[in-house]
């Protein structure tokens, strides 16, 4: 399924023919926490339980114009193996920051974490960008991971995706 976000950027299943590109724009990104090819390679093969979205530069526009590797502009990933999905990773290029491509990744980590009751993601603690972001979409910090980053706590957070107070079962009896 591909989508189109603004005059320029298509979400799109993720493709094996993108793994170099993600791997180059991982270390960009995340230097030594970044995940290699055969990382890639292992998250792919775990579909359909993962599912993968990238961001890409429309074909009417050149990777150029967009300032980002083959035109790969951001990427995200959820693990929907149960009641609650958990976000596996989500990024945007340096280029594309600030146009609402991250807001649009989460949006269709959404979709795709259906029928799932709860998204979880963690966070840096030192992502403030990220955090005022997930904030803003209703994300709550469960608990802090100290360090998990290294010197860095990992904040872990939930957002409910459909309401906790209304249960199906009960919803069927009526």
């Amino acid at each position: 399924m591909t989508t189109a976000t603004g005059s320029h950027t298509v979400l799109r299943e993720t493709r094996w023919s993108d793994i170099p590109t993600l791997a180059e724009l991982e270390t960009e990104l995340f230097g030594a926490h970044a995940w290699s090819a055969p990382s890639w390679w292992a998250e792919l093969a775990a579909r359909p339980r993962r599912a993968y979205v990238t961001a890409s530069v429309a074909a009417s526009v050149t990777a150029s114009v967009a300032g980002a590797p083959d035109g790969v502009l951001g990427y995200a990933g959820v693990d929907r193996g149960g009641a609650v999905a958990d976000v596996m990773t989500i990024a945007v290029a340096p280029a594309a920051r600030g146009t609402g491509l991250g807001r649009a990744l989460l949006h269709r980590l959404y979709e795709l974490a259906a029928p799932a009751s709860a998204l979880l993601l963690e966070v840096r603690a030192d992502n403030v960008a990220a955090r005022a972001l997930y904030e803003s979409e209703g994300f709550e910090v469960l608990t802090v991971r100290r360090r998990y980053y290294g010197d860095v706590d990992a904040l872990v957070m939930r957002r409910h995706l459909t309401d906790p107070t209304d249960s199906s079962a009960e919803q069927e009896q009526r």
